[in-house]
C-alpha cells in the first residue's frame, strides 16, 4: 500500500521534513517513490509547500495520506482558498 507521509531531513533540532509518496512497509527515512514538496515548522509562518497536481494523482491512484500529512494538506487547501478570496471593499 502506498502512503503519503513526511521524511525528516536537517540537523539535529532543527527538523525540515519532505512531502513523499512512498511503500508502507519502509522506514520513516527509507526509499520514496516520488517527493512531492517539503514542511519547515521553524519558520513564522510555518512553511508548507506541495505540487497539488500530483498529490491528487497519488490520491487517486489509491495511495493514503498519513494524519499530519492529511492535516497539513487541510490547513494548506484553506490558506490557498485564503488568499484567493476577493477582499471586500472598505465601507464608505
Amino acid at each position: 500500500m502506498l502512503v503519503i507521509r513526511l521524511t525528516r531531513i536537517g540537523a539535529k533540532k532543527r527538523p525540515t521534513y519532505r512531502v513523499v509518496v512512498t511503500e508502507a512497509r519502509t522506514p520513516r527515512d527509507g526509499r520514496e517513490i516520488e517527493r512531492l514538496g517539503y514542511y519547515n515548522p521553524k519558520t513564522q509562518p510555518a512553511t508548507l509547500k506541495v505540487d497539488r497536481e500530483r498529490v491528487a494523482h497519488w490520491l487517486k491512484s489509491g495511495a493514503q495520506p498519513s494524519a499530519t500529512v492529511k492535516s497539513l494538506l487541510k490547513k494548506y487547501k484553506e490558506a490557498a482558498a485564503d488568499a484567493s478570496a476577493p477582499v471586500p471593499a472598505a465601507a464608505q
